[in-house]
């Protein structure tokens, strides 16, 4: 298949494809008597798994790294790739856990005030703020001064 039908059968631009190729995600199809590339079906399946490992959050060169072994990709490798980006995905979520419950004091702070009639200090506020956040793992309690 040429291309164009490869970037139907697969939601992809073409640039997208060429890019993949280029990456070494893809690899290079064969070329016809006119020069066009000629892709299998196989580039169908190979672009499909690009697509559901960015999908999941994986960056291209752990795909490349994947895809560069041409014996099987080891299946201890592959979960503990898994492993681990669930366990981003699980800090990334209590990040955004934390971030929405600030935002909701924020609001309900901001709103209560200014129904009162009275000014936000907003230094006071921000300082409360983030006197009340957790500390995300990994960093000290000291911040730069």
């Amino acid at each position: 298949m040429r291309i164009g039908e490869l970037a139907e059968k697969t939601g992809l631009a073409p640039s997208a494809i060429r890019f993949y190729e280029q990456s070494g995600l893809l690899p290079a199809p064969e070329r016809s008597a006119n020069g066009y590339r000629v892709y299998s079906d196989m580039a169908v399946g190979r672009l499909r798994m690009v697509q559901l490992a960015q999908n999941l959050g994986f960056p291209l060169d752990k795909l490349r790294e994947a895809f560069a072994s041409h014996e099987t990709y080891p299946k201890d490798d592959l979960l503990r790739q898994l492993d681990m980006r669930l366990d981003e995905i699980e800090q990334l979520m209590t990040a955004l856990r934390a971030q929405r419950k600030t935002l909701r004091t924020l609001r309900t702070t901001l709103a209560e005030t200014w129904a009162a009639g009275d000014c936000v200090d907003g230094f006071e506020l921000a300082s409360r703020l983030l006197a009340e956040q957790p500390e995300p793992s990994g960093r000290s309690k000291r911040r730069a001064q």
